[in-house]
């Protein structure tokens, strides 16, 4: 009784987390796509930066989900895709002045808000006992376009970033070329990843 009791508080945080993600990402995408019009791709950071920074870094909490067992999951595949969001908010677009007026900067926000949404809302559902329907097909077939927009973006506002990182700080700027020369091979696993993952859900539902 008492482990049923500890699963359905876990069960209710879980939702709680993953819907209040779902409503923050929504505000970022919403945003995005309102702002863009107004203001053009170059000025959305002025905008949107501190409010995505901080919305991106509740993240962090899902490490400690693993790490106290309340998913399962990677915990050293969650820590480096985390790491890197937050390199990328903090590290990288909140300290030069290049990717922040960059349309790449708009178009990582775009792909990393529709991921997001889907995922949070996803799991919002499945954590509910619902089977996810359109969304289920939408977490394992949007990442065909989604994922390289992502990754191109972020590589794309890190070499912006280069030439101002160099002048100021010329470790950091070494550190950043080799983090740009694992996006190759780190988005081939990624997506791999995920074809693979695609695959088993889709025979799971044709069994179904």
């Amino acid at each position: 009784m008492e482990s049923r009791k500890t699963a359905s508080v876990s069960t209710r945080y879980l939702i709680a987390y993953n819907a209040l993600s779902a409503a923050l990402w929504a505000g970022v995408l919403g945003r995005t796509v309102l702002l863009l019009p107004l203001v053009g791709p170059t000025h959305i950071h002025e905008s949107l930066g501190d409010y995505t920074k901080w919305v991106q870094t509740l993240a962090i909490l899902e490490i400690f989900h693993i790490a106290f067992g309340l998913l399962r999951s990677s915990l050293p595949t969650t820590i480096l895709q985390v790491a890197s969001r937050l390199l990328l908010v903090w590290g990288v677009c909140d300290r030069f002045s290049a990717p922040q007026q960059s349309n790449a900067y708009t178009s990582m926000l775009i792909a990393w808000s529709i991921t997001e949404v889907c995922r949070y809302t996803y799991y919002v559902i499945n954590l509910s006992g619902g089977s996810g329907g359109v969304l289920n097909w939408l977490r394992y077939n949007t990442f065909f376009i989604l994922y390289p927009l992502g990754a191109g973006s972020e590589a794309w506002c890190i070499f912006r970033a280069l030439p101002e990182v160099y002048a100021k700080n010329e470790t950091y700027y070494w550190v950043l070329v080799a983090i740009l020369a694992t996006y190759g091979p780190g988005l081939y696993n990624q997506y791999t990843h995920m074809i693979r993952q695609r695959r088993k859900n889709m025979r799971g539902k044709k069994r179904a």
